[in-house]
C-alpha cells in the first residue's frame, strides 16, 4: 500500500500546464509542521515535500489560497524513472 495522508499549507505552487496529452498538471511545495509522539516522547516534525496535482483535481488545487491549510490525501512515486527524489502526488484535499 501505498497512501500518505497529512495536514499541510499550501507554500508554493506553479501555474498550471498541459502534458502533451492534454491532462492539466500543477507543481507545487507543501509544508508540514505537528506534534508527533514517539517511544512516548513528544516530537516536532516538520518537513517541505514536492507535490503534483494531475487531472480534474489540478483545477480546484490551483484555485486554493497559498497559504492556506489542507488534509491532503495522496501518493508517492519517483520524480522520473531514473530518480531517487520523491513527489506526492495529491489525490483529494480538503480544507483543515
Amino acid at each position: 500500500m501505498n497512501e500518505l495522508r497529512f495536514t499541510g499549507l499550501i507554500a508554493e505552487r506553479e501555474v498550471i500546464r498541459y502534458t502533451p496529452a492534454g491532462l492539466p498538471i500543477v507543481n507545487a511545495v507543501l509544508q508540514h509542521s505537528s506534534q508527533q509522539v514517539e517511544a512516548g516522547i513528544a516530537r516536532q516534525t516538520e518537513f517541505e515535500i514536492a507535490a503534483v496535482a494531475a487531472g480534474e483535481i489540478s483545477g480546484r488545487f490551483s484555485a486554493a489560497p497559498l497559504g492556506g491549510a489542507y488534509e491532503f490525501s495522496g501518493f508517492l512515486a519517483r520524480k522520473s524513472r531514473n530518480s531517487k527524489s520523491l513527489v506526492f502526488h495529491i489525490i483529494d484535499f480538503r480544507a483543515a
